[in-house]
């Protein structure tokens, strides 16, 4: 269902609050920056939750970072692309079977899967099997607005949020209902909207884009 009763939600008052764990400034989390995330939004959030942060843009950096964020927008032939043409492929999917902390969001989500209807001679990174879905006729495309997750089991994404919070959502396509979701989302058909598996976040909600809830959701993944 529709809405956006959840949006303006403060969580307690803890949205604007900084944690010790941020005061320290010790983790500086690398965004890496491929040519066409909403970088400007993703950087905006850590700024307003005090985290410390760098664009990146290659393996070197990557192979440092403590933790990873993939903001992604537009196609998923076009970022896998352009994920082979800076020479990160392989360093993506080493970082991540190492155990650092990453964060995909929106089609930085679907690129952890093996492929996408999008582009379908495009390989993905292949971190869990599977492929993208883009929604039928049935649908309104793009999926635009807010809309309520629901959560499927404990996550550590989701701690403090209330039970069904609505976050914002803007997308054609869709990952369908794996094990690793940790929250679905149902717009003409449910799908995976959190997923959590070990070291691997990713949301398929633009966190940057709603409010509170996802001030808290950017922060959850901060503090792992």
């Amino acid at each position: 269902m529709l809405g956006s009763g959840n949006a303006l939600c403060v969580l307690d008052g803890r949205a604007a609050q900084r944690s010790a764990a941020l005061d320290e400034g010790s983790v500086v989390i690398a965004i890496f920056d491929y040519g066409a995330g909403n970088l400007r939004s993703v950087q905006n959030t850590l700024d307003e939750i005090g985290a410390s942060y760098e664009l990146v843009r290659d393996a070197a950096a990557l192979d440092r970072a403590p933790k990873i964020i993939l903001p992604g927008v537009g196609h998923f032939g076009q970022m896998l692309r352009a994920l082979d043409e800076m020479n990160v492929r392989q360093a993506f999917i080493s970082r991540i079977r190492a155990g650092v902390p990453f964060l995909g969001i929106c089609l930085g989500l679907q690129g952890l899967f093996d492929s996408s209807e999008e582009a379908p001679e495009q390989r993905g990174l292949g971190t869990f099997r599977g492929a993208v879905r883009r929604f039928d006729n049935s649908a309104r495309v793009p999926h635009m607005g807010w809309n309520q997750l629901d959560l499927t089991r404990p996550s550590k994404l989701l701690k403090g949020l209330p039970e069904r919070p609505h976050v914002y959502f803007a997308h054609s396509f869709y990952v369908p209902v794996v094990e690793q979701a940790a929250a679905t989302c149902t717009y003409s058909l449910t799908y995976t909207a959190v997923l959590e598996s070990g070291n691997v976040f990713g949301v398929q909600c633009h966190p940057e884009k709603s409010g509170p809830l996802g001030l808290a959701m950017v922060r959850n993944f901060v503090e792992l």
